[in-house]
């Protein structure tokens, strides 16, 4: 299956993409701002009663930063390097929250000495730790839901904990001299499923209703995460879909007084801005009567495709030969890196379909690949350098 780039791009976006794509080295990642700006817009158009606070982990890059922090959305960190970073650009700490659960103590005192005041946790060890570096602090406890059978990529077991602990852990906060602010959650990046919201804003409810009922605890907010949809190749619903019903699901719960709502977009917002532009570097097949052609391209699982880890998220493809006007026939071919590590197969039982004239120097444009491209790419295996990046 070969994409259409028009398909997932403006006419002008995807011009901007191809210019700058003649004028540069493979691999690389390309990223049309414009897109993120329009994205951006999109979340707070449909998203009024939430705060977006970006999940810097998606593409960490300067540009998108600035531009996150010139429409005035908040930042979602998870760790010390990060919050240089975003400190770098004078972003006010009040805009920051500390999301990651796992942390050292020292980083804790970091965040709290550089003006940050709101922290996740999820168990009694990081709580405590918190109430000692980070006196006062509000902290919101992240629950374990089930997104994994509708979520391309699951979120569950390493994050959170159950809601009867969680509410354990929230009086725990407030005799520790801390906040018990809210309850945060995690349905799935890529969550293709609306209604997975549905029962983690209800078992949320339960957890606020309990605590005032019974520890005279008032919580003001409901972190809900991101998981809102890229366009792959597995269409999702549309995000007007998703905002339409996650105030359903809110209201059914909460009325119309609903608490502080935060929303932590990553991939929904940058992914399909960027294009990663890659050369085929061979051409081959294992043995005369093999089936099916490998395709090696200079870009692998381990520079930063590692999201085709268990072919979890299928990226749509372009090939410009297959636009050559040859009327040549397409095939099934197994997709791989170029590392000497033999886990560096993209795609093997997932077939994508490219022209039987693809050869050595043909460029493949892998869309919607502006989300956990750059940021997962490893530096210096097999010496290959980290992901480039560039904007237009």
């Amino acid at each position: 299956m070969l994409a259409q780039p028009l398909e997932y791009y403006s006419q002008s976006a995807f011009e901007r993409i191809s210019m700058k794509a003649k004028e540069i080295e493979t691999p690389c990642v390309i990223i049309d701002t414009a897109t993120i700006e329009e994205h951006f817009d999109a979340l707070t158009s449909n998203f009024p009663w939430a705060d977006i606070y970006y999940a810097l982990k998606a593409n960490p890059a300067h540009e998108i930063i600035d531009l996150v922090n010139a429409k005035g959305g908040c930042f979602d960190l998870a760790s010390i390097y990060e919050l240089d970073k975003v400190l770098s650009h004078h972003i006010d700490p009040a805009r920051i929250s500390y999301g990651n659960t796992i942390k050292k103590r020292a980083d804790i005192k970091y965040f709290y000495d550089a003006g940050i005041r709101m922290f996740a946790t999820d168990c009694v060890s990081d709580l405590e730790n918190i109430a000692r570096m980070a006196p006062g602090s509000k902290v919101y406890v992240r629950i374990l839901t089930d997104g994994t059978l509708t979520a391309d990529w699951p979120l569950s077991r390493k994050f959170g904990c159950q809601p009867d602990m969680a509410m354990d852990l929230l009086v725990k906060a407030k005799t520790l001299g801390l906040e018990p602010y809210g309850v945060s959650f995690h349905v799935g990046s890529q969550q293709r499923d609306v209604g997975a919201w549905d029962n983690a804003v209800a078992t949320v409810k339960v957890i606020f209703e309990r605590l005032q009922e019974e520890n005279d605890i008032t919580l003001q907010m409901i972190n809900m995460g991101g998981g809102f949809p890229a366009n792959y190749i597995s269409r999702a619903n549309d995000l007007e879909v998703y905002a339409a019903e996650m105030l359903r699901f809110l209201k059914e719960d909460f009325g119309d007084t609903l608490p502080r709502i935060i929303l932590e977009p990553g991939r929904s917002l940058v992914a399909n801005a960027g294009v990663l532009v890659t050369e085929v570097v061979q051409v081959s097949r294992k043995s005369n009567t093999a089936l099916y052609r490998w395709v090696y391209t200079d870009v692998g699982l381990f520079s930063g495709m590692i999201e085709t880890l268990g072919e979890a998220i299928k990226y749509p493809l372009y090939c410009e030969a297959d636009t050559a006007g040859t009327g040549d026939e397409s095939e099934e071919v197994v997709i791989a890196g170029p590392t000497c590590d033999s886990a560096d197969i993209l795609y093997e039982d997932y077939k994508y379909c490219l022209p039987h004239s693809l050869k050595e120097g043909d460029r493949l444009f892998w869309l919607s690949t502006g989300a956990y491209t750059t940021s997962y790419s490893a530096i210096e295996f097999n010496g290959f350098p980290p992901l480039k990046a560039y904007f237009v």
